[in-house]
């Protein structure tokens, strides 16, 4: 319901990747309205914005979900409960008011109204890490991407993955079924993967589908209009090889920034928001946090746990807006899906 031009609600939501989009079902479960903004067109967060065709293998129920699908499923879910979305808007100012509402201005001048916000916020604001190779800015969006959207575009390739996280194992994984050539390099033959998809990189390799360049790392680059033709790598020692490749893939992880959250007085470590485990609450009083973006002793940074976190602070914040109201708790099976 829109008072004069601000636009009141139960629950801001800032962040409308898989975990914001699922604080808008936990809130709607125990009858709360939302409204949710996003800095990006489209909800989804790094799912939609950096690898939609990435398999998850974590969700429950799932044994294997791309992210994308995972997106479109989570916003059905969340549908039930006509969640309004502001999307494209970064969110600019958070002013308390009296009577325990807090304001908050995007942007684009949007100006929402509620006694409850909830951080879902991700990663804040991302960009990829570039390794410091001379002219690989001529490269980028047309042989060199930080981010795989469409697998398909990479279909008989000679790519180079550069990285030894998560990201650039399971992408080697993925495109090894698909292109001409995968080579992963890496400075050391050690990865920071999961156990078994580092088991999978390397019998790969030993069977001849994968090419293994460690212990190696970037150093030069060929190539001419943007399309590469080789990628040179160089050991510690300074010892060279050329790799002929066409796409070169570098997996170094983001730089992240919370923006504009960083200003609003959170408890801040490492540029993560703390919070209680117990209730999701920041140190101010109706802001609280899920996902990526927050910090507790045993954090665990993955979505089924910022699921967890979702409904926590659900369940607090129809506390802090309800307190003459206990909310006597329900099983879905129970209580079904309530009328939005």
């Amino acid at each position: 319901m829109a008072t004069g031009h601000t636009q009141q609600t139960d629950v801001i939501i800032v962040g409308a990747g898989p975990v914001g989009l699922f604080s808008v079902f936990e809130c709607g479960m125990v009858r709360l309205n939302c409204h949710v903004v996003d800095v990006l067109d489209d909800p989804g967060g790094q799912c939609t914005a950096l690898y939609p065709e990435k398999p998850i293998y974590d969700i429950p129920g799932f044994p294997r979900i791309e992210a994308a699908e995972l997106i479109v499923r989570l916003k059905a879910q969340a549908a039930a409960f006509r969640p309004v979305y502001h999307l494209g808007e970064q969110v600019q100012a958070l002013e308390p008011l009296t009577g325990g509402f807090w304001r908050l201005t995007t942007s684009k001048g949007t100006v929402l109204q509620a006694k409850a916000v909830i951080i879902a916020a991700g990663v804040g604001a991302f960009g990829p890490n570039r390794p410091p190779l001379p002219g690989i800015e001529s490269y980028e969006g047309k042989s060199v991407f930080y981010y795989v959207t469409q697998r398909e575009t990479f279909r008989g390739k000679r790519v180079v993955i550069a990285g030894g996280g998560d990201t650039a194992v399971d992408w080697a994984l993925s495109l090894a079924e698909i292109a001409g050539r995968v080579s992963v390099i890496h400075r050391r033959d050690r990865f920071r993967a999961a156990p078994d998809s580092e088991a999978r990189l390397k019998a790969l390799a030993k069977a001849g589908k994968i090419d293994l360049v460690v212990p190696y790392q970037l150093h030069s680059l060929e190539g001419a209009g943007g399309q590469l033709t080789a990628v040179t790598v160089a050991t510690l020692e300074g010892a060279t090889k050329r790799i002929e490749a066409d796409v070169l893939l570098p997996f170094f992880g983001l730089s992240m920034s919370l923006g504009p959250i960083a200003d609003w007085g959170l408890a801040l470590e490492r540029n993560q928001i703390e919070v209680d485990p117990a209730t999701a609450a920041t140190n101010k009083t109706g802001i609280f946090g899920v996902g990526d973006v927050v910090t507790y002793p045993g954090k665990l940074k993955l979505i089924l746990t910022g699921f967890a976190e979702a409904a926590i602070a659900a369940r607090s914040a129809y506390a802090l807006i309800h307190p003459e109201t206990p909310l006597h708790f329900e099983y879905s099976t129970t209580s079904g899906v309530p009328d939005a």
